[in-house]
């Protein structure tokens, strides 16, 4: 049974930062794609960064791009997103996502594997 179970969320000033967690199981770590999505209240899950497999390429949403640093540790199956600078903007729950070949990574719906989310609130 997959299990990603993300941690690391909390409140926080603007300017903070904070360092979120997804430890996954079930699955091959080292062959998923992996990915950070967030979704505020009232709106649609959106993506915020995704880190392939081998090479460890990146990519981010223009959002968070020079902010957010997303990596993970195939021996410790765990991801990370590293979240600089925060703005109110950021507040929402965040997501880890697992693939193996997302057609479209910036796409929910390309997700088949989901944690349980963390909140993430950035307020003064």
């Amino acid at each position: 049974q997959v299990q990603l179970v993300e941690s690391g969320g909390g409140l926080v000033q603007p300017g903070a930062s904070l360092r979120l967690s997804c430890a996954a199981s079930g699955r091959t770590f080292s062959n998923d794609i992996m990915g950070w999505f967030r979704q505020a209240p009232g709106k649609e899950r959106e993506f915020v960064s995704a880190i392939s497999r081998g090479t460890g390429s990146t990519t981010y949403a223009d959002s968070v791009k020079g902010r957010f640093t997303i990596s993970r540790d195939n021996a410790k199956n765990t991801v990370y997103l590293q979240m600089n600078s925060l703005k109110a903007e950021d507040t929402a729950v965040y997501y880890c996502s697992a693939e193996s070949f997302p057609y479209n990574l910036r796409r929910p719906g390309s997700w088949n594997y989901w944690g349980q989310g963390t909140q993430v609130t950035v307020s003064s």
